[in-house]
């Protein structure tokens, strides 16, 4: 073996043992949230602006994502191996974390938040796709929350439209803490968003 391949060898299997650290670093069964969300993030829409009432489905995506534990990739090394962090887990499930969040969020801007049994004729349905909802390590000291999903808005049946949406960001601290605070973020920033492209569909069907 040669010295470069030696070299790449042991940086790693160095990188490895950091990971391994990581997901064991912390007090065993830590259990994490979005925290409470800011009221300060959002402002209330402008009246002359304002949404029409809109049921938000419960968020669907893999298996992977229905269930409490907590994801990172190791995109350096080994990209298509999903990895879980050892004593620490969601309090719910990420489908069950981002619906909830992207509800409050939409709320605080204003908008009128139904569930699924407030579903009435010509009211528009929101239903959201999570594609992606990982902690990517692009090296051994930085990493990102990522999270991707599809939108979709239907009104009696009708598609009305669809969109994909996608954040990255920085997290924190190398460790499954700094995960939850980047994907959170990544959860706002995307609520953000759906609110702005919910103001440009025709969601009365006039």
């Amino acid at each position: 073996m040669n010295l470069r391949a030696s070299s790449t060898a042991a940086a790693i299997a160095c990188a490895l043992m950091l990971a391994g650290c990581a997901s064991i670093k912390g007090a065993p069964n830590t259990i994490y949230d979005f925290g409470a969300p800011s009221a300060q993030l959002f402002t209330p829409a402008n009246p002359s602006s304002q949404l029409p009432p809109i049921v938000v489905m419960d968020a669907t995506g893999a298996a992977a994502l229905d269930n409490e534990r907590m994801f990172y990739r190791l995109n350096y090394a080994d990209p298509m191996q999903a990895r879980t962090y050892a004593g620490s887990r969601w309090s719910g499930t990420p489908l069950d974390l981002v619906t909830q969040r992207i509800k409050v969020r939409l709320s605080q801007a204003g908008v009128t938040v139904l569930s699924a049994t407030d579903a009435a004729n010509r009211v528009p349905v929101l239903r959201i796709e999570i594609d992606d909802f990982v902690q990517a390590f692009s090296s051994t000291s930085a990493s990102q929350g990522e999270i991707m999903l599809r939108a979709s808005v239907f009104n009696d049946h009708r598609l009305v439209g669809q969109r994909s949406f996608a954040h990255s960001a920085p997290a924190p601290s190398q460790d499954a803490a700094g995960g939850v605070a980047a994907l959170a973020v990544g959860t706002d920033r995307i609520a953000g968003d759906l609110k702005n492209w919910l103001s440009t569909l025709d969601l009365q069907g006039k």
